[in-house]
C-alpha cells in the first residue's frame, strides 16, 4: 500500500463528504479512491469513516487521524513549494487581519517599504483584535498575538511580546510605587474590558505565581486610550511593552514591579495551510520575519534596568519553547 496515496485520498474523501467527489478531485475513479482507504483502515486496524447512502463522515479515530494526515500532507507540498516557487513574482491582491495598536504604530511603517520589494503586490489590510477566521472571512494571512488558531494554520514567530505595569512619575510620586503585586490592590489599575489582564493580573518570580485581582477609575477595551489615560496621571495600567516601550525610554511612564514577570507570548504571522502557498504570502512572511529580527526595537528601554533582562531568563526560554512547540505542531 502506498501509504501517501492512502493518506491523500482519505483527506480528499473527508474534505468532499464523498466518495465521488474526492475522485473528481483527485481525478482518479471512485473505485481507486475506495481500494485506497480501505487499504489504509486496514493498515490502521480501525474504520476511519461512516459510509451511509448519502455522507460518509470521519469516526472518531477518523477525525484525529484526519487532523494529523492533513498536517503532514500540508508540510510536504509546502516544502516542495519553497523550492518549485522561488523564482514565482509575488503579485495580487494581499488581504491581511493585523492588531489595532501594533498595527498602526509597528506595520504602518513596514507595508510602504515592502510594496517598494514587491511593487506588483496590492495590500487591503484590516486592522482588528477580534479574531477573524482567515478562510471563512477571506483573509491570506494575519499577524497575531495570541497561540489561538486552527491546528492546521501555519504560525511563524515573528518577535516576542512582553508586558510591562507603568504609571506616569507624578502618578507614583503621589500615590507611592507598589513594592509587591498584593500592593496593586490599593492602586488605582486601569484596566482592559476583556482579555487575560482585565480583572486579574497574574506575574512571576523565581517559579512563584502570583494573580492580584484589580479594579480601578477606568476600564476600555482600547490599550492607547489606557495609555493616555496613564500618561495623563490618571493611574496604573499593564500593557505590552510595544506600546509603551517609548514612553517608558523617555521617562513619560515608570516601570513598576520590575523584578515580577508576566509570561511573554510571541508575535506570529498566521497562514492557512492550502496548496501551492502564494508568492505573496510568502514573500510577506520572510519581508516581516527580517524586519523584526534581533531586539524588538520597542524592548531597548530594558537595558536601563538590568533586573529586568535577568528575570525575563526564565520566561524568555518558556517562550522558546513555546515557539518550538508551534512551530512543530503547524
Amino acid at each position: 500500500m502506498d501509504r501517501l496515496n492512502a493518506m491523500q485520498a482519505f483527506v480528499a474523501v473527508v474534505e468532499a463528504g464523498s466518495f465521488v467527489r474526492a475522485a473528481e478531485a483527485l481525478g482518479v475513479s471512485k473505485t481507486s479512491i475506495s481500494r485506497l482507504v480501505v487499504d489504509l483502515e486496514a493498515h490502521l486496524g480501525t474504520r476511519l469513516l461512516q459510509r451511509t447512502t448519502r455522507r460518509v463522515r470521519p469516526t472518531q479515530a477518523g477525525e484525529r487521524f484526519f487532523a494529523r494526515a492533513s498536517l503532514l500532507l500540508s508540510d510536504l507540498e509546502e516544502a516542495e513549494s519553497e523550492v518549485t516557487w522561488t523564482t514565482l513574482t509575488a503579485s495580487g491582491l494581499l488581504r491581511l487581519s493585523v492588531p489595532l495598536s501594533f498595527g498602526q504604530r509597528h506595520l504602518a511603517p513596514l507595508f510602504p517599504l515592502y510594496r517598494n520589494q514587491y511593487p506588483d503586490v496590492q495590500l487591503e489590510v484590516s486592522l482588528t483584535d477580534q479574531m477573524v477566521d482567515l478562510v471563512d472571512e477571506g483573509f491570506d494571512l494575519a499577524i497575531r498575538a495570541t497561540p489561538q488558531h486552527r491546528e492546521t494554520y501555519v504560525a511563524r514567530h515573528l518577535a516576542p511580546i512582553r508586558m510591562v505595569i507603568c504609571a506616569s512619575p507624578a502618578y507614583v510620586a503621589k500615590h507611592g510605587a507598589p513594592e509587591t503585586p498584593e500592593a496593586l490592590t490599593r492602586h488605582n489599575c486601569l484596566t482592559k474590558t476583556s482579555g487575560a489582564n482585565s480583572e486579574t493580573w497574574t506575574v512571576s518570580q523565581a517559579g512563584n505565581t502570583i494573580s492580584v485581582p484589580v479594579r480601578g477609575s477606568m476600564r476600555a477595551d482600547s490599550g492607547d486610550v489606557l495609555c493616555t489615560a496613564a500618561l495623563a496621571d490618571e493611574g496604573v495600567i499593564v500593557m505590552p511593552t510595544f506600546m509603551v516601550g517609548d514612553d517608558i525610554a523617555r521617562g513619560s511612564l515608570v516601570p513598576l514591579l520590575l523584578d515580577w514577570q508576566f509570561r511573554p507570548v510571541t508575535l506570529m504571522a498566521v497562514y492557512p495551510t492550502r496548496r501551492y502557498l502564494s508568492a505573496k504570502v510568502r514573500t510577506f512572511v520572510e519581508f516581516m520575519q527580517k524586519a523584526f529580527a534581533g531586539e524588538p526595537a520597542w524592548d531597548r528601554w530594558i537595558d536601563m534596568f538590568p533586573e529586568v533582562r535577568k528575570g525575563h531568563g526564565d520566561h524568555e526560554a518558556a517562550l522558546s519553547a513555546d515557539i518550538s512547540r508551534s512551530i512543530d505542531a503547524d
